[in-house]
């Protein structure tokens, strides 16, 4: 859909209209233009279902060469072995065939260790779940985790070792390298450097020792594109040391975030957003007169986040204005700190004076936290604040760095880059890492990297930086290799692969114990497995009998027993209080520009995943693109609407843009995603606009004098928000604490609003169905499943719709056919705004999958019962039977059935078909599918329950997106069984059911969320 101009006092007299309670999805939506209606009344536009695929000749051909990845056309091409193969005679005995088998192992991400549980079906990883026995997982994911799955099969990695562009092969290599050794060796290598992101591998720092005992003149270079330089800078700004600040928020009543998107982007966030949500929900279920009191989230941000949208307060401020506002807080709290420029209004006053007066009296029950890409002095402003609130020691503790040599990565990759121009480098080892992409504008790392003799690239890809480099050498993927890391709190797990590598590639290990000249090369297995038998043997009291017990418990459990880091003690350091007396840096009246890293691609390096390219991002619902998100206030003003083009202008470079209205994003200020604007990979090249182009080392997350000016041109944002919308009514409910205890049915009487273009005001009302079913009722002897989301710990991270995508072989589509309303996820976390400021809009979110309806509204109009009902409850598609005639989908008020267009599960791509779960139908053209609640899961639990003679527990069946969740939002189970979760959460006062009110009786039902506003703020 097109996005025309919108007239903004028709938009707030139609929010002034609706009412303080009311929700709306999208600023279109509330427009109510006609274009608008004749899109939302149509749900198979005429001009989209002529099956035309426009698209330039360039595009055509990049598309066929891995295009719309999972579509199934890519360049590729595996060949059937050409030695004869058999089938088993003898079964392994570690393969039970049908049976999938689960593995313990991590994903590194951010030098960081995730624990996860690979599902392995026949020797192919097909599936990651989280490791319930990791502290940082928790047995949750995030979308990250998920997608990582494509990684290993993109056909788009390079498969062999190539030179100056031509294939070549690791032999070769090995004797290149072994004459630039003797080089180095000669003058105690001075002319080495490696360079790498940030790592907690402790089998990889062993390996640094051991090439610095041996080159001591070399160098090791560490450079984040995404990193955590300010988080280490403020703590030694205020501890005097680098130190890793580990959060409790169990025990944190009340929450301040200073610009940190707590519950998604830092190292933690799986635990944190776990123990931060049941604090809520415990308080909210709590038994007696006098319930456990439910935290508060103060969030002051400067770009729309996950947490600031489950914040219970928000105050959006430019990212250069937090460090003011910090220093606020902290002299109101009674630290001594230089006062700011900042003439605050009345409202944010009174914000910061309720806030500061809620944080005192939950002294050591407070936490005051800081956003990654703040600079140091508001980390140490939060250390001081936290310090003077009682709070260290009980929400806020502090370790050691878990990073191998904690660095400056900025000053590093400087030093580095400076080494280059002046000739001191003659050998680099470039390991994980694309700086020519992500590193400082001005460096023009490129240009100093395409001089270097010896350069060579240890990548996933084939990128910027290998396009640059002598050699490049295919990177094992962690499902692939032996490795090691360490998580957030310096738990390590051992890296196991589980299936042995596709292609020609080398882990990290393997290519430092190269630079090593060790002889025989020894694998990556044997490089980890001998630190660890020597960590082993310096152990003066062992966990296990043996050196391989030891080995095999550490792979087992996914941990390795005594690893966590202690806790030390720490002491404000002397020199802090001079530095809170210094001079803020005054905010600049002009527009700044925000550079974060991208909610489904990070900083890049997931650019060329189609399943993380097609994931709607966090609250804009964008795919497939970034774009210079505004205000509502700064599109008015500059007559700007969504989809035109801008020219970003920054210290004399310039970059165009697609503008995207956002509400909620704070005045004079756009915020660019990194990662996109590729000039390689078959999925990634051109798409979107690389904000690495502005970026610089001064202006590395924040810069001022940003000139923005439209262009004229329009560009097409697929953005997915009003695709499939149920139209006219309130689908999520919302009450304050007090409200929900002074009326806790309120969900179940809560009257939906309804949107109706024939009232003049745009709102009406909606009348419950109360006549009696035409059809029958259903008894349900046996098992009877249900669903129960929790609105109140959903924080719309979409792990869940990546996950159920991965469990049920979901195809992606490409920009082209969402931009046509063809996306497939069968779950879709719906965004909704609440109230009529424009500038802070409150934020719920809703996942919406199919409801399975007692009385299914798709089932009667199926010409070949291709939908059923089945006795235990559940909406069955039988594909084979459907013949596409979209009836279903016109009758489902949910709008959760979805429509194979194109033959977008193509079969010709034998390395593309091992990611698909074999328990799971493939899906061909024109058939009509939908979420199942994951029948093959609740098959395989009946049949083992039926094979032991008793019935299915409570909790042994865990559907894909259930098992997903990070905060354990989404209960699945028998509702037949009275004492069942499920059962008993649909029992309690919270719960309602979508649409209920048309008589459907949905099994999936809903939480009503509850907020906890702040009685001093409350309007």
């Amino acid at each position: 859909m097109s996005q025309p101009k919108l007239n903004w006092d028709a938009i707030r007299q139609q929010l002034r209209a609706r009412g303080g309670k009311a929700f709306w999805r999208s600023l279109e939506e509330v427009a109510q233009g006609e274009e608008f209606y004749t899109f939302l009344q149509h749900e198979f536009p005429r001009e989209l279902m002529s099956g035309t695929f426009r698209t330039n000749r360039r595009t055509f051909l990049k598309l066929m060469g891995a295009a719309l990845v999972m579509a199934g056309v890519t360049g590729c091409n595996f060949n059937d072995p050409a030695d004869p193969i058999v089938p088993y005679v003898t079964q392994p005995e570690d393969i039970v065939q049908g049976t999938p088998l689960f593995f313990a192992s991590a994903m590194p991400f951010r030098g960081y260790g995730l624990g996860v549980l690979v599902e392995n079906q026949m020797g192919r990883p097909t599936k990651i779940e989280g490791n319930p026995q990791h502290p940082a997982s928790l047995g949750g994911t995030n979308a990250f985790m998920q997608g990582s799955v494509f990684n290993l099969y993109d056909p788009d990695r390079p498969q062999t070792v190539t030179q100056n562009g031509d294939i070549s092969t690791w032999d070769l290599f090995l004797t290149a390298l072994e004459a630039r050794r003797g080089d180095l060796s000669a003058n105690g290598g001075a002319g080495l450097r490696v360079l790498s992101e940030s790592f907690t591998s402790p089998t990889l720092a062993a390996q640094l020792r051991a090439l610095r005992d041996q080159f001591p003149q070399m160098r090791w270079h560490q450079y984040d594109a995404v990193g955590l330089d300010n988080v280490r800078a403020g703590a030694t700004l205020a501890f005097g040391r680098a130190l890793n600040p580990v959060y409790n928020f169990s025990k944190a009543a009340r929450v301040l975030s200073l610009d940190a998107n707590f519950l998604y982007t830092l190292p933690g966030s799986l635990t944190y957003a776990r123990h931060f949500m049941a604090q809520r929900r415990t308080a909210l279920t709590a038994e007696g007169a006098a319930p456990m009191a439910m935290s508060r989230l103060y969030m002051v941000e400067s770009t729309p986040t996950i947490t600031g949208a489950k914040a219970d307060h928000r105050l959006p401020l430019r990212a250069s204005q937090i460090e003011e506002f910090a220093r606020a807080v902290a002299t109101t709290l009674g630290i001594e700190v230089a006062p700011g420029a900042t003439t605050w209004s009345a409202a944010q006053s009174g914000w910061l004076t309720a806030l500061v007066n809620d944080l005192a009296q939950h002294r050591g029950a407070s936490l005051v936290i800081a956003g990654e890409e703040q600079p140091p002095l508001v980390h140490a402003l939060a250390h001081a604040m936290n310090a003077q609130l009682g709070n260290i020691g009980q929400t806020v503790t502090f370790t050691e760095p878990i990073e191998v040599e904690p660095v400056d990565s900025l000053q590093s990759i400087r030093e580095l880059t400076e080494a280059m121009a002046a000739g001191q480098v003659d050998t680099l080892l470039i390991i994980d890492a694309n700086p020519v992409y992500t590193a400082p504008v001005e460096l023009d790392f490129g240009t100093h990297l395409a001089n270097i003799a010896f350069a060579v690239h240890n990548n996933l890809h084939y990128d910027e930086t290998a396009q640059r480099c002598q050699w490049h050498i295919p990177q094992t993927h962690s499902l692939e290799a032996w490795s090691d890391v360490r998580a957030y709190d310096g738990t390590t797990t051992i890296i196991q692969p589980l299936i042995a590598p596709l292609f020609n590639s080398r882990t990290p290990h393997e290519m430092v114990a190269a630079l090593l000249g060790q002889q025989p090369l020894r694998s990556a297995y044997e490089i980890v497995r001998t630190h660890w038998d020597n960590y082993y043997a310096g152990l003066s009291n062992p966990p296990q009998a043996t050196s391989d017990l030891f080995w095999r418990t550490a792979l087992h459990e996914g941990v390795v027993a005594g690893t966590a880091a202690p806790t030390v003690e720490v002491a404000l350091a002397s020199g802090l209080a001079a530095a809170l007396q210094q001079a803020p840096t005054v905010p600049t009246e002009g527009l700044e520009i925000i550079f974060r890293p991208d909610p489904t691609i990070w900083d890049g390096r997931f650019a060329n995943n189609a399943w993380l390219q097609e994931l709607p991002k966090h609250l804009l619902t964008l795919t497939w693109d970034n774009a210079a998100l505004i205000s509502p206030a700064l599109a008015e003003r500059l007559g700007l609407a969504t989809e035109q083009m801008v020219e970003l202008r920054l210290a004399g470079r310039t970059l165009p843009a697609a503008v995207l209205v956002t509400p909620g994003h704070p005045d004079q200020a756009v915020t660019l995603y990194l990662g996109y604007g590729h000039d390689l990979g078959a999925v990634s090249e051109g798409m979107g606009f690389n904000a690495y182009a502005l970026r610089t080392a001064d202006a590395f997350h924040i810069g001022t004098g940003l000139e923005l000016t439209p262009t004229g041109d329009t560009y097409p944002l697929a953005v997915v928000q009003d695709h499939y919308a149920m139209e006219g009514r309130a689908h999520v409910r919302v009450a304050t604490l007090d409200e929900y205890r002074a009326h806790p049915t309120f969900a179940q009487e809560m009257t939906p609003t309804v949107h109706n273009p024939s009232h003049e005001s745009g709102v009406g009302e909606h009348e419950a169905i109360t006549e009696p079913s035409l059809y029958p009722e259903f008894a349900y002897d046996g098992y009877a499943w249900g669903m129960v989301i929790d609105l109140n710990a959903c924080i719309g991270c979409n792990a869940c719709t990546m996950a159920c995508g991965v469990e049920n072989n979901i195809p992606t589509v490409g920009k082209e056919n969402v931009l046509n309303h063809r996306e497939m996820h069968w779950l879709k976390v719906d965004r909704y705004y609440e109230g009529d400021d424009l500038g802070n809009p409150d934020v719920h979110f809703q996942p919406r999958l199919c409801m399975h309806c007692e009385k299914a509204p798709c089932e009667p109009v199926c010409p070949v019962g291709a939908t059923v009902h089945d006795d235990e409850g559940l909406n069955q598609m039988v594909y084979n039977r459907c013949v596409g005639t979209r009836y279903c989908s016109h009758n489902c008020p949910y709008k959760v059935r979805r429509f194979n267009f194109l033959d977008y599960n193509s079969s010709e791509i034998p390395l593309l078909q091992m990611w698909r779960n074999p328990e799971v139908t493939v899906r061909s053209r024109g058939v009509m599918e939908k979420c199942t609640y994951c029948i093959q899961r609740i098959q395989h639990a009946t049949i083992e329950a039926e094979r032991e003679q008793r019935t299915v527990q409570d909790g042994e069946i865990l559907t894909a997106c259930q098992a997903a969740c990070p905060t354990r939002a989404i209960i699945f189970g028998n509702i037949n069984e009275t004492e069942s979760m499920v059962a008993q959460m649909k029992l309690q006062p919270l719960n309602y059911g979508l649409l209920a009110e048309l008589g459907t009786q949905p099994r999936t039902t809903y939480w009503a969320a509850v907020v906890n506003p702040n009685p001093e703020l409350e309007v």
